[in-house]
Order: structure tokens, then C-alpha cells, then sequence
């Protein structure tokens, strides 16, 4: 059986470590300072990826959530050094709109778990972050700054990270190639509306997204805009009002 963890290399510090065994097919990202590493996203948790990690860097790992979604937190108990934003603070602390019942169901679906695998054993982390977040704000990893953007939509507090030196933009939900999610009650489609017009302002030479194919460029950012803007100016944008397909891409809203 082939392994739970598929490991990238984007260039010799910083790598993609994805999860091709489940539909979302999530990927995570390793970004090593001088000082320190970051680790963007830390999977479902159905395996350990601090395994990994610690094969690819021996830099002290923070870990850090583009939104508090289980798909994207599901290994942070192995990291007690994380940054959460301030608008989804509840989510840790027991306030997460859906059930447990409703997460294990998720988690199993389409899913090619490892051998002997419980589901009934899987939890939606909880905890509190060593340094809260806001837009704009910046960690450094010594020689080597990211970007904090706000960019709800998806989620209330959800986080792009922008490296403007390499023109690395990791995009977490916001943008990805399949079917962006803005129907839950927590989604906010004309929030989702600025976020696209904050990301597509950037002059990004790379897009990492948290979902699906890797193969995706920076003009994107500007189409999906475009896209939300015409749903907005035809009334469209808001929830119920279907799902949209522009190709490589989709809505549902």
C-alpha cells in the first residue's frame, strides 16, 4: 500500500506534503527559515505528519492553520507552538458548528485509510494558540518573512500567507482548482468577494493551494475575481443560489 504522505519539493526549503488517500486530497507546507520552520496546515491527523517533518527540517516547528477546519488541524496536538487567527478562537474551544458524528463521517468518506484504522478514535483539536493573529501581521523565520492576509469567505478567519520575496502565495481554501466550498452557514460569498480582489491585487508568481491539483498559476486569482464579480453584479452572490461552473473550477454557493 502505497504511503499516507506524498512529499514535494518546491525548492530546497520549502516542500508540499500531501494526503492523495483522501478526496480532499490536502496539501501541507514546510517553509524553513534560518531560525525557524513553518508549517502551514497540518493535515487530517489520520497519520502523523510530524513523522515527516522532522525528516525534512531540524528547525523548531510552529504550525499554523489557514482556518480551523478539521482537514487542516488534524495533527496540531503534535505541535503545542501554533498561531491561530483571532476570528476563529471559539472553534478551538469547543463552539465548531458540526458534530463529532458528522467530522468521523467526513473524515472516512472517500478515504483509503491505513490498515486497522478507528475513525470512532478521531478528535477535532482543541487548544490555545501561542500568539493569535491579524491581518497583516508578520512572522519571520529569520531571513525568510511571510505575510499574514486575512481573507474570510470559507471560514470567518481564514489565512492566505504571502511571501513577497518569492512571490509564493498559499492560498489554503480560498483558491484551488475543484469546487470552492461558500455554502456553509460560517461562509461569507461577499467576503469571499474581497478576498479574491486582496489576492489577485498581488503579483504572485506561485499559488500553493490547500486542495487538489498542484498544477494551478497565478491567473487564476484574477478569473475567479472576475468570476465572484459577475455573480455579485448579476445578484447571485449569496447563499442558495446554486453551484457555478467556470471550467477548471466551480462555486457552490
Amino acid at each position: 500500500m502505497k504511503p499516507w504522505f506524498t512529499i514535494d519539493q518546491i525548492d530546497s526549503k520549502t516542500h508540499i506534503i500531501s494526503e492523495y488517500r483522501h478526496w480532499e486530497e490536502t496539501h501541507c507546507y514546510l517553509l524553513q527559515g534560518s531560525e525557524h520552520a513553518l508549517l502551514i496546515d497540518t493535515g487530517l491527523g489520520i497519520c502523523d505528519i510530524s513523522a515527516e517533518v522532522i525528516k525534512l527540517t531540524d528547525k523548531p516547528v510552529t504550525a499554523v492553520a489557514t482556518h480551523i477546519h478539521w482537514d487542516h488541524i488534524g495533527s496540531h496536538k503534535r505541535y503545542p507552538d501554533f498561531y491561530a487567527h483571532e476570528a476563529e478562537l471559539n472553534w478551538l474551544s469547543g463552539e465548531f458548528p458540526l458534530s463529532m458524528d458528522t467530522i468521523r463521517e467526513m473524515v472516512l468518506d472517500r478515504c483509503d485509510p491505513p490498515e486497522g484504522y478507528d475513525v470512532g478514535t478521531y478528535e477535532f483539536f482543541q487548544g490555545t494558540p501561542t500568539r493569535v493573529l491579524r491581518d497583516g501581521d508578520i512572522i519571520d523565520l529569520g531571513g525568510r518573512i511571510i505575510t499574514v492576509l486575512h481573507t474570510p469567505g470559507h471560514s470567518p478567519g481564514h489565512m492566505c500567507f504571502w511571501e513577497a520575496a518569492s512571490g509564493y502565495l498559499f492560498t489554503g481554501d480560498l483558491v484551488y482548482k475543484d469546487t470552492l466550498f461558500a455554502y456553509y452557514p460560517s461562509t461569507d460569498p461577499q467576503a469571499y468577494l474581497n478576498s479574491l480582489e486582496k489576492v489577485a491585487a498581488l503579483l504572485a508568481k506561485r499559488v500553493l493551494p490547500a486542495h487538489h491539483s498542484l498544477d494551478i498559476h497565478p491567473e487564476i486569482l484574477v478569473r475567479m475575481r472576475d468570476a465572484f464579480r459577475q455573480l455579485d453584479n448579476e445578484g447571485k452572490l449569496h447563499h442558495d443560489s446554486g453551484t457555478f461552473d467556470f471550467g477548471d473550477w466551480a462555486v457552490w454557493l
